[in-house]
């Protein structure tokens, strides 16, 4: 059994001159939950789709389980649910119909208590009998995800899942997604150009832009906590700055603060006690909140390949 569920080799696309994907290689080892990052327009949608065979690529192969996709299509697809951008149902029919609906689809013998089990695990369960024109955003997103899981795939590919839902929903779909990868063991693919979910939920993450690759390994050692930004809300104090300046914690300034908005560039661990001092210095802290270290590195590699492309 190959240890990779899903590897992309050479992977481009093009449509009428325009190369929307180019010469993509990855692998998605079993077990992961695999971050796929990029600004609306990098191609993820467009690999996405590739990798399930609903549109063939210009050149390069897709494995799944150390087969090629092509080769045994209805094989590799029993091992993938997926949900492209907002899933598809069936409106005027109930949660549970669509799910039977899907569940006949997937040529596998699908039993109730399969079905019960899946609709419990997205948090349906009392609604599964309603209409779905009359869910939410999220709990159709939810229902999206127990259609992709009732056959009971190695593989799960979420494109957008967040998209279209408030705070709530997306707190209630990230913890969904870290339920399924860490408490079930499912290998999941999320694409997302939201950089806090993907940090807050990935293990490994790869970096699209401009459907090529930037970067691509493990979230813990791609982003550097040392380099964490802390933005630091006090009651004005126009010597605050000089005052630290004058302490170690002059070292940690980051630029970009003023009298009621301090800046500081550390690891995490530092702040219980930089919160400390502020305090016995008199300082009234309103609040702390880290600047997403995710969102830094992103920015840092995206401008350095458009400024790379603008020198050509």
């Amino acid at each position: 059994m190959s240890e990779h569920i899903a590897e992309v080799k050479g992977l481009t696309k093009k449509f009428d001159g325009f190369t929307a994907v180019d010469d993509l290689s990855f692998a998605i080892g079993r077990g992961q939950i695999y971050g796929f990052l990029g600004p609306n327009g990098a191609g993820k949608s467009t690999t996405i789709r590739m990798l399930l065979g609903l549109i063939h690529p210009t050149a390069g192969e897709v494995l799944i389980n150390g087969e090629p996709f092509n080769r045994n299509r209805k094989q590799a697809l029993q091992q993938i649910g997926a949900i492209v951008e907002r899933p598809d149902m069936y409106k005027y029919l109930s949660a549970w119909d669509n799910l039977r609906i899907f569940a006949r689809l997937s040529n596998k013998h699908i039993t109730k208590e399969r079905m019960h089990e899946v609709i419990e695990l997205v948090g349906l369960q009392g609604r599964e009998h309603d209409k779905v024109r009359a869910y939410s955003q999220g709990m159709k997103q939810r229902l999206g995800i127990a259609i992709a899981l009732v056959h009971d795939p190695e593989l799960l590919i979420l494109d957008e899942p967040t998209n279209g839902l408030d705070p709530q929903g997306i707190a209630e779909m990230r913890e969904l997604i870290r339920t399924l990868g860490t408490h079930m063991g499912k290998t999941i693919l999320i694409s997302s150009h939201l950089l806090y979910e993907i940090e807050q939920v990935a293990t490994n993450m790869m970096i699209l832009h401009k459907g090529k690759k930037l970067v691509d390994g493990k979230v813990s050692e791609l982003l550097n906590p040392n380099e964490t930004i802390f933005e630091v809300l006090i009651l004005p104090d126009d010597g605050i700055t000089d005052k630290l300046a004058a302490t170690g914690w002059g070292q940690y300034i980051a630029e970009g603060g003023n009298s009621s908005t301090l800046l500081f560039r550390m690891h995490p661990r530092k702040m219980p006690t930089l919160n400390k001092y502020l305090v016995e210095e008199k300082v009234h802290v309103l609040e702390i909140r880290a600047r997403h270290s995710l969102e830094e590195y992103f920015l840092s590699l995206t401008n350095e390949e458009d400024a790379g492309a603008g020198a050509v």
